[in-house]
């Protein structure tokens, strides 16, 4: 009997990104359930009781929450194509550091830096700089933060590199200048089919966030 998989998602959520590539990456087929999150759909919130939000996975009919959670289980389920995850054990828990930074500090920064009003924003844009030199660091020469192939923490980055030119047009500063090796590593990363199709039109999501900035009166 075959695998059934499904994803709640939402197009431009950074979270959603990263389990579209996972699933890209593994081959896995799987039916997407774009999700409108100000009309949550019922088996969102059957599937997800606790916090009602994507991404979800559902898996033969059981969910899996929490984007890093979802990918972990994607590398371990279908392991079949080469893991995301280091099998050492020190380099595992590297790699998840990294990525629990990613989102505790890489992801917040870079919406603060989309969000916020004139005063705020220079502090923002000075926070996702100093994020963005740390990880720059952590790349060092190699080709992909998992070494010469996309790994768990590529994954878990992945999606701040589909809004690099709209945070250089609100932060004022050009990645390619000032981080030239994470701007080489996005490149490479969107060369890859597994990726490309898996993220948002750049030119859609510079709408979106227009029009959010206007909802919330951010000039």
């Amino acid at each position: 009997m075959a695998d059934e998989v499904v994803l709640l998602d939402r197009w431009p959520s950074p979270y959603c990104m990263r389990v579209r590539i996972a699933l890209a990456l593994k081959g896995v087929i799987c039916e997407i359930k774009d999700e409108d999150l100000s009309n949550k759909s019922t088996l969102l919130l059957q599937m997800n009781p606790v916090h009602k939000k994507v991404p979800v996975l559902i898996h033969n009919g059981k969910p899996i929450c929490e984007s890093l959670i979802i990918v972990e289980y994607i590398d371990q389920v279908w392991n079949d194509k080469p893991s995301l995850l280091p099998s050492d054990p020190y380099q595992r828990a590297h790699a998840k550091f990294w990525a629990d930074f990613s989102d505790k500090m890489v992801c917040l920064y870079s919406m603060s830096l989309l969000t916020s009003k004139r005063e705020e924003l220079e502090v923002a844009t000075k926070e996702f700089k100093e994020n963005l030199k740390l990880l720059e660091e952590q790349l060092g020469d190699k080709h992909y933060f998992g070494g010469e192939e996309l790994g768990f923490l590529d994954v878990a980055l992945l999606p701040i590199i589909t809004g690099f030119k709209i945070r250089e047009i609100y932060g004022k500063f050009k990645i390619e200048d000032e981080f030239p090796k994470l701007f080489a590593w996005a490149n490479r990363c969107l060369q890859k089919e597994s990726v490309s199709k898996s993220i948002p039109d750049q030119e859609k999501m510079y709408g979106l966030i227009v029009e959010m900035r206007k909802k919330l009166g951010v000039k």
